[in-house]
């Protein structure tokens, strides 16, 4: 339980933080936020609070879980400070505003995810807005792709989730259903799936707000809460089902691993394998 109320604490600590830190946040905002983060924190609470998963995928394979929500706390938390160092400045949000340019413009080349959501922007937005988006873009999708690298390097040279013990694929994929055709070549296509979606997303998100701008306006951002979540989401989200078929094509190698030594048995044995 004492597991439970601390992931809880910190879901409804990061739905909140941009509302909590930003300063002239109107109070209906609030109000709406304070309840996203209470019924986010209460789904977390339930689900951890339970022995055996509902929902969330990997509970019993760390640290992929804590390595998405520190990856989210991250990005939330940069994006926010840098959004409140234009109001009030301090040296942490002056350091991070400084830094977040830098990478903004190190990644915004041609081509890039960066120049897209840039480019995405109308033509008569002002230098201020464009310089916002730069800096949020960079930020967030950078953070996301070093989270990606990171988890790659616990799957490639650390075995994950190997030597965390034994790994139960009914417990960790709790929405998998096992019975629905064979499993490993549903793994590796799931894993295909996530890894294509997650790499293209951040290229097309832009693409279909510029297409739809006439039922999207991307001036809206100049909120700064708008701003926040709309980067996160957009960097989070693809580097998340990047890392989620990372994950089932680890599982679907396991899987097919375990099948070679079992049949390799069989026939050591004069058996035939089924």
């Amino acid at each position: 339980m004492a597991g439970a109320i601390f992931r809880a604490f910190i879901i409804a600590l990061l739905v909140a933080m941009p509302s909590l830190l930003l300063p002239g946040v109107v109070s209906d905002a609030t109000a709406m936020v304070v309840l996203l983060a209470l019924l986010a924190a209460m789904m977390t609470f339930v689900e951890y609070n339970s022995e055996f998963p509902s929902v969330v995928e990997f509970r019993y394979a760390p640290p992929f879980n804590r390595l998405r929500v520190g990856t989210l706390f991250l990005v939330v938390f940069m994006l926010t400070m840098i959004s409140r160092g234009g109001v009030y400045p301090t040296d942490l949000s002056l350091v991070l505003t400084a830094l977040g340019r830098l990478v903004g413009t190190a990644v915004d080349f041609p081509y890039s995810p960066v120049r897209l959501m840039v480019l995405m922007m109308p033509s008569n937005t002002s230098p201020v807005l464009i310089d916002s988006v730069r800096t949020a873009a960079g930020v967030s999708y950078c953070i996301s792709v070093s989270a990606v690298l990171l988890f790659l390097g616990l799957v490639k040279f650390f075995g994950w989730p190997a030597r965390n013990g034994a790994f139960n694929v009914w417990v960790n994929l709790p929405m998998f259903d096992p019975t629905a055709g064979d499993v490993l070549s549903r793994l590796t296509r799931d894993a295909r799936v996530n890894i294509i979606l997650g790499f293209l997303l951040p290229f097309m998100i832009p693409a279909l707000v510029k297409a739809g701008s006439a039922w999207i306006d991307p001036t809206v951002m100049a909120n700064p809460q708008t701003l926040i979540w709309a980067m996160t989401i957009w960097a989070f989200l693809p580097a998340s089902m990047i890392m989620r078929g990372i994950a089932l094509a680890r599982i679907a190698e396991m899987i097919g691993e375990k099948r070679r030594r079992a049949y390799a048995e069989a026939e050591a044995q004069g058996l035939q394998a089924i």
